[in-house]
């Protein structure tokens, strides 16, 4: 499915093992819900690493990236303005993400990107 905006943010990082049942329940109940309710927001989508086997080449290659975070998220904005908004720093502080799960959070990656092309 195509984009839907210009901009795309991800934040990704590793989580705790002990605390990972935690990071996916408040994940998915609590923080992506007040998130997606940000104007600007469009979608969001969570991704769980996975270890990699392809073919290019005629050859069979196999990519275990370790120190790539094991958790990420994508979400679709409308501006990189977004992420600066009065209702962005309100809703990342929100809950039980703070207190709970961001303390028990590593290896940290965001980043910002244009969509330059998009196709079904």
């Amino acid at each position: 499915m195509p984009f839907q905006t210009r901009y795309v943010y991800t934040a990704a990082m590793d989580v705790e093992p002990d605390k990972e049942a935690l990071f996916e329940e408040i994940y998915d109940t609590e923080h992506i819900p007040t998130l997606i309710k940000v104007p600007g927001i469009v979608a969001v989508t969570r991704f769980k690493r996975e270890d990699l086997t392809f073919i290019m080449n005629g050859e069979r290659m196999s990519v275990t990236v370790a120190d790539e975070p094991k958790y990420s998220a994508m979400y679709e904005i409308e501006s990189p303005d977004v992420l600066v908004s009065d209702a962005w720093a309100d809703a990342v502080d929100q809950g039980r993400w703070p207190g709970e799960v961001r303390p028990y959070t590593s290896n940290r990656r965001p980043t910002l990107r244009r969509v330059v092309f998009s196709a079904p």
